[in-house]
C-alpha cells in the first residue's frame, strides 16, 4: 500500500496502521472519523476487513490527501470522503450526508490534546488538537454505528478514564487492550472497542507489546500487522 502524508507537520504511524488492523473482519460498512490522509481505513480496506468505507474529514489538505491515497490504492469504488468535523452537530451531519444508525464498524483516532499550547505548524496543531472532547466523538461515533455496530477508539493511556466513562455510558462489551512500548512497561496508548447496544461486561486484555526488551525492532505480531499479513484479534488475546 501506497500513502501520501503532508511534507511536514503531523504524519499518520503505528496509531492509524493498528487501528486500520482492530476492524472486526465481516465488517460491511466502515466509518472512519477524523480520517487524516485514510491511514487507518485504507489499512482496513486493504485488509479486506470492510467492503466500503466512510472517511470523515475537515482539513482541507487531509482531504486531499484522502482523496489521492484511495485513487492510488485502487480503492475508488469502495471509499468515500465527507467534509466534516467528528464535533459537528446531528443537524450538520444529516446536511453532509452522514447517516445516524448506519454503520457496521465506527474507528477515531482523535487529536490527543483537547487544550494547552498549540504546536506552531497549522497542520500539526489541527491534527493533535480536538474539536470537541472524547465524549463528542464517542457520541458521534455511536449516534454513527447501527443497533449492534462497534465503535473502536486509539488513543493516550492517560485517557482511559473519560473513555471508560463515555463508552460505558452509552454502550457494552468494552474491551480495552493496552499497547506497551516494552516489556514491563507502563502502557502509552489503549485501544478502547464497545458494541452499541450490548450488555456484556469489560474485559480487560493482555497487552499488545510493540518492541522487544533491547533495540528498535518490532515483535513479530507487530512486524506482521506493519507488513499486513495479520490483523489484530481480539477474541484470541488473553
Amino acid at each position: 500500500m501506497s500513502i501520501l502524508q503532508p511534507e511536514s507537520g503531523f504524519k499518520a504511524g503505528l496509531d492509524s496502521v493498528l487501528l486500520g488492523a482492530s476492524v472486526p473482519e465481516g465488517t460491511k460498512d466502515l466509518l472512519d472519523l477524523g480520517a487524516g490522509a485514510g491511514v487507518a481505513a485504507l489499512c482496513a480496506l486493504a485488509h479486506d476487513s470492510c467492503r466500503h468505507a466512510t472517511l470523515v474529514e475537515n482539513n482541507a489538505q487531509m482531504l486531499v490527501l484522502a482523496a489521492r491515497n484511495i485513487e492510488t490504492n485502487g480503492f475508488a469504488a469502495r471509499a468515500n470522503l465527507i467534509d466534516l468535523s467528528a464535533a459537528a452537530s446531528g443537524t450538520e451531519r444529516k446536511a453532509r450526508g452522514l447517516a445516524t444508525d448506519r454503520f457496521d464498524t465506527v474507528i477515531a483516532n482523535p487529536p490527543f490534546f483537547a487544550s494547552g499550547t498549540r504546536a506552531p505548524d497549522a497542520a500539526r496543531a489541527a491534527a493533535r488538537h480536538a474539536e470537541g472532547d472524547i465524549g463528542t466523538w464517542v457520541r458521534t461515533a455511536v449516534s454513527s454505528a447501527h443497533a449492534k455496530g462497534t465503535v473502536i477508539f486509539v488513543h493516550l493511556a492517560e485517557a482511559l478514564p473519560q473513555l471508560l466513562d463515555t463508552f460505558g455510558a452509552r454502550m457494552g462489551a468494552i474491551t480495552v487492550l493496552p499497547i506497551v512500548p516494552r516489556p514491563g512497561r507502563p502502557a502509552s496508548r489503549v485501544l478502547v472497542r464497545g458494541t452499541k447496544g450490548s450488555k456484556a461486561p469489560m474485559r480487560l486484555l493482555s497487552p499488545m507489546v510493540l518492541h522487544e526488551e533491547t533495540g528498535n525492532g518490532f515483535t513479530p505480531l507487530v512486524q506482521s500487522i506493519l507488513r499486513g499479513d495479520s490483523r489484530l484479534d481480539w477474541h484470541n488475546r488473553a
